[in-house]
């Protein structure tokens, strides 16, 4: 079997109330923004018909871009038990669009998210919009962070499989400078 030069992966950021999804293609070389959306989630005393909103919007990303692999954002611990109910039901949702769909599923600390991307796990969001948009070469104009979120879980996930771990680096500085991304 001879496999794809590109992937493309979809990056979800799950909510309840709003859900990120950013889609790229890479390859050994760069990355390439595809789409990105965030899905805002009428807000309903009927968490069942959320969740159908949900899974019905992720078959629709799927089946019209065709993404190789999924990446989530896993869910982090708060101090609000419903809510941190409700987010996990959304991230369920979202799994089982992509299992449906018989697509790879792969899931990202948030931690592990911010430090691929800025080199440190204790980067603001807008730290990590900020170097999603220098990793994808690209200005993006956004409304809500989710979406930004989403493509840094894809961005993420397209490190963890090698697409700039040719070479080695002596730095995250090192790394930056040898792929050309502008830190300023």
């Amino acid at each position: 079997m001879i496999e794809k030069k590109n992937k493309t992966i979809l990056g979800i950021d799950p909510g309840s109330n709003f859900m990120g999804f950013g889609i790229i293609e890479y390859n050994k070389q760069n990355l390439k923004l595809i789409f990105y959306d965030v899905l805002i989630i009428n807000k309903s005393n009927n968490q069942f018909k959320k969740l159908k909103v949900i899974f019905d919007y992720c078959i629709n990303i799927i089946e019209k871009y065709n993404p190789d692999e999924i990446s989530l954002e896993s869910t982090f611990f708060g101090k609000n038990v419903q809510s941190m109910i409700k987010l996990g039901r959304a991230q369920g949702i979202a799994i089982s669009a992509g299992i449906y769909k018989n697509i790879p599923i792969f899931e990202y600390a948030p931690l592990k998210i911010k430090k691929a991307l800025t080199g440190r796990g204790s980067s603001s969001k807008e730290q990590v919009a900020k170097m999603v948009m220098r990793f994808l070469n690209t200005e993006i104009k956004y409304k809500y962070i989710d979406c930004m979120d989403a493509l840094a879980v894809a961005i993420c996930h397209s490190m963890q499989n090698n697409l700039f771990l040719e070479r080695s680096y002596s730095s995250w500085k090192d790394f930056l400078n040898k792929k050309n991304i502008n830190t300023r």
